[in-house]
């Protein structure tokens, strides 16, 4: 695979000049040397790695940033180079998303960088622009765009600050210099330069920038430049100290704030700030290989023949409720459990949205939820009138399940368990406490949800050993 432009400063992609096949050959002897070191049973199947249908344009969604690369240097929107924590280099034309999000961060940055709006400075905390979020639909082709910024349009513009002031911030910096190294220590580093800019309100008002913004996305569709279709354009406030988006009140410059993705023929709605996994096509992999571990076509095959009973499935640590509604079909009831309350409101109203009625999805904390002897405890105080599962599948988040939780989970003492980890190092540490109380490892199979990057997926099934 030939190298990104940005290979060399890029914190992106970890594998860069090899080919995927390679890359996949180095995941999969990773994920064996990390795991079957722990696995004590000696008839268990480690199946090979599950490849990504796409390693291009796979990653549904993408966070950008706004900054520059050098000091004073021209506005850039795109990724963080490699080992700074300031710097932000121009990523419009990355590979991993499809290639409509680099004409809309190109776009974008060009709109801004026109105007001289300029970016929130993280020491400061004086600027506008902060993130770009693009969300983009494989299947349905629908783009959601999000433009997060704070609420300073009094300091948005950035214009050339008079002398005196360029000259008493270099003072300042001078005393700084000298308080902070020694005479000795000076030689090793350099002095900083002062900011040669102060921001201001611009001449126009905030309505007509973002307008202006709108139009100009709205106008790469008009010209043909992009492929999917705009489902929503929006404005997020974020004015938290951390560099990360938070929703501090988002409004809609066009259309809804809201697209849809179709996963194994459901259909799922996705609001700008809730969780989905970001490899469509890579989700569809994953989520066939659960069902095979749950054995899902057997259940249903004896269920219209035989009329066999329908099992109660547990789904905890299940975000958006895609794991519960796919496995509701051979369910007599599936509940699921995140600590997210947002991604369980989309959970319910995505099964509402795909006709599913057997499914229960709780709000809370799995440790919490289940309470001792194994009931639920909703939102409200009140008891889910569930009954004790027939199997559970966990897919915690990236630290694995607390101690206390797998201790609650282990009481059920259900005949299996299925393990989906997005971070196999929890996987590892947590299947000593689960083969200590007798579940014994099946099935191990890792699946490269994040093509390019150095994470795997991997999924484990469990019995009990009776």
């Amino acid at each position: 695979m030939e190298l990104c432009i940005n290979a060399e400063r890029c914190g992106g992609c970890f594998y860069q000049g090899i080919s995927y096949e390679e890359e996949l050959k180095i995941k999969d002897k990773e994920m064996h040397e990390l795991l079957e070191p722990v696995v004590k049973a000696d008839d268990y199947v480690f199946e090979s790695i599950v490849p990504s249908p796409i390693c291009k344009g796979y990653r549904n969604k993408m966070e950008f940033s706004f900054g520059d690369s050098e000091k004073d240097g021209p506005l850039t929107l795109g990724l963080h180079q490699k080992h700074s924590f300031f710097n932000i280099i121009d990523t419009d034309v990355c590979a991993l998303p499809h290639s409509d999000a680099n004409e809309i961060v190109r776009a974008t940055r060009d709109y801004f960088a026109k105007l001289e709006i300029t970016y929130e400075h993280k020491k400061a905390h004086e600027g506008y622009l902060r993130h770009l979020l693009f969300r983009r639909a494989i299947k349905t082709g629908e783009i959601l765009v999000d433009l997060v910024t704070t609420s300073q349009w009094n300091s948005a513009m950035r214009v050339p600050a008079p002398q005196e002031v360029i000259d008493q911030r270099a003072k300042e910096l001078d005393e700084w210099f000298n308080r902070r190294y020694s005479p000795k220590a000076q030689k090793k580093h350099k002095k900083p330069a002062p900011d040669k800019y102060v921001r201001v309100a611009p001449p126009m008002s905030e309505e007509e920038v973002l307008n202006g913004w709108k139009n100009s996305l709205l106008k790469l569709k008009d010209d043909g430049k992009i492929e999917g279709k705009f489902a929503g354009i929006l404005h997020t406030i974020n004015d938290s100290l951390a560099d990360a988006v938070t929703d501090m009140g988002t409004s809609v410059l066009y259309g809804q704030n809201y697209f849809y993705e179709e996963i194994l023929g459901l259909r799922f709605r996705i609001t700008p700030f809730s969780f989905f996994q970001t490899n469509s096509l890579g989700a569809e992999k994953l989520y066939d290989k659960v069902r095979e571990y749950a054995g899902f076509t057997e259940l249903k095959k004896a269920q219209e023949v035989n009329g066999a009973d329908k099992p109660v499935i547990y789904d905890l640590y299940s975000g958006t409720g895609t794991i519960t509604q796919l496995m509701s079909s051979v369910a007599s009831k599936a509940v699921g459990v995140e600590i997210v309350e947002e991604a369980v409101a989309a959970a319910r109203e995505n099964a509402q949205l795909n006709g599913v009625t057997n499914c229960d999805f709780i709000a809370g904390d799995v440790l919490k939820v289940i309470e001792q002897g194994g009931r639920l405890i909703k939102e409200d105080g009140s008891y889910e009138d569930a009954p004790r599962p027939d199997f559970i599948i966990l897919d915690p988040p990236r630290d694995g399940i607390h101690p206390k939780a797998l201790t609650k989970i282990i009481d059920y003492g259900v005949d299996k368990l299925i393990y989906v980890a997005c971070k196999p190092k929890s996987l590892a540490r947590d299947l000593v406490p689960l083969q200590e109380a007798g579940y014994k490892v099946v099935k191990l199979c890792p699946v490269d949800m994040f093509p390019r990057t150095n994470n795997c997926e991997m999924i484990c099934l469990l019995s009990k050993d009776n």
